[in-house]
């Protein structure tokens, strides 16, 4: 074993037996299962973790709460139901459950008789304008750490949400955003840009590596106009641009300072929310805060091309991604030839926290895909 104490990805597949991508993420964290904006005062909405449905409500009064989406009568969608003083009320007969999961009412079933048992409740939280979800242990939520993402109450910086469905298990994802090297996908986008590798560090829990790139020859692209910013006259503090990216199991952060700057320009935070129970299809949770310029407003002009730009960036990425799983899936296992010792230490990492996925839920995917 290394002096870091991280295993080889080659060692920890031969001492767990799994394949990467047959492997879960770990439920015991706190994971975004839906927008804030998306729960309504008085509603209830429909979410999902790894294939067990959740239901999200805000009540007129109080904080958000989460239950299991069945109710424990005839299995009905629980999201379907009537928010209420008392907690959600089954849109079918009526049964009524609390902030808990406990079943509080039955309209038909006398005040004096024993109440049905309840469904299943997540410890639920609300920030950085997402409602999150402890789909582990109930008794380990209150001791897990919760996401710190100072730069999101900065008012030095503008975010920008990421919300979209990807059809790849969430591994595809956190090795694509690592491995800068894969900057020849972006070519259209982001010019000629070479990236330098600086730096691994390799703790039980993080992966984090640094970046630094320059243009190849040529004008600056609109891409490398992004990356590379307004080149200020360097510093002690930083004579190079420099981009760190981290995953510290089970998030994924990237932030990027230009040469000469000692606040990060792009500071991004990234979940990836298994939706199904085999993990194949992810849905990205995201928060992108970019520092605003030293000239009041010009952010707000230069958004659209901001958008425009990383929407660009993120169609390539997802659509390299999901060519990755099916490829996966018509082989049936991860033949990766992986030779950059970054995402050789990631995949160890995502490996040694993550669970095996039954062989069974795997098989009966790969079979609906088939169908």
């Amino acid at each position: 074993m290394p002096e870091s104490g991280v295993e080889p990805a080659q060692a920890v597949v031969h001492r767990t037996g799994r394949d990467l991508r047959k492997t879960a993420l770990h439920p015991n964290f706190w994971y975004p299962v839906a927008r804030s904006k998306a729960l309504k005062r008085g509603k209830a909405v429909a979410a999902v973790f790894a294939g067990e449905p959740i239901v999200l409500v805000r009540p007129e009064e109080g904080a958000v709460f989460a239950l299991e989406d069945r109710c424990a009568h005839r299995q009905v969608p629980l999201h379907a139901g009537v928010v209420c003083p008392q907690g959600l009320q089954c849109c079918y007969h009526g049964w009524t459950y609390d902030a808990t999961g406990r079943c509080v009412s039955v309209p038909y079933l006398g005040k004096d008789k024993t109440k049905p048992n309840g469904v299943r409740g997540y410890p639920c939280r609300e920030a950085y304008g997402l409602v999150f979800v402890f789909p582990g242990d109930p008794a380990l939520a209150a001791a897990t750490p919760f996401p710190d993402v100072p730069s999101f109450a900065d008012g030095n910086y503008k975010t920008r949400f990421l919300d979209r469905r990807v059809q790849c298990h969430y591994s595809f994802m956190h090795e694509n955003l690592i491995d800068m090297n894969h900057q020849f996908l972006h070519r259209r986008l982001m010019g000629r840009i070479q990236t330098r590798f600086l730096a691994l560090r390799r703790e039980h829990e993080r992966v984090e590596v640094d970046y630094t790139f320059s243009r190849v020859g040529g004008g600056q692209h609109l891409g490398e106009k992004f990356m590379l910013g307004k080149r200020p006259k360097p510093t002690e503090e930083r004579s190079q641009d420099l981009m760190t990216i981290a995953t510290e199991y089970p998030y994924q952060t990237l932030r990027f300072w230009t040469a000469g700057s000692k606040e990060p320009a792009l500071d991004l935070w990234n979940a990836y929310i298994p939706i199904d129970a085999a993990q194949r299809v992810n849905h990205t949770y995201g928060l992108m805060m970019i520092r605003r310029p030293s000239i009041p407003g010009l952010i707000h002009l230069l958004w659209p091309i901001i958008t425009w730009f990383t929407e660009g960036i993120f169609a390539e990425d997802r659509e390299i991604v999901e060519h990755e799983q099916r490829a996966f899936d018509r082989q049936g296992a991860d033949m990766n030839q992986e030779i950059f010792p970054v995402v050789n230490a990631l995949r160890a990492l995502l490996l040694d926290r993550g669970v095996p996925i039954p062989e069974e839920v795997i098989q009966a995917a790969l079979a609906g895909r088939q169908d």
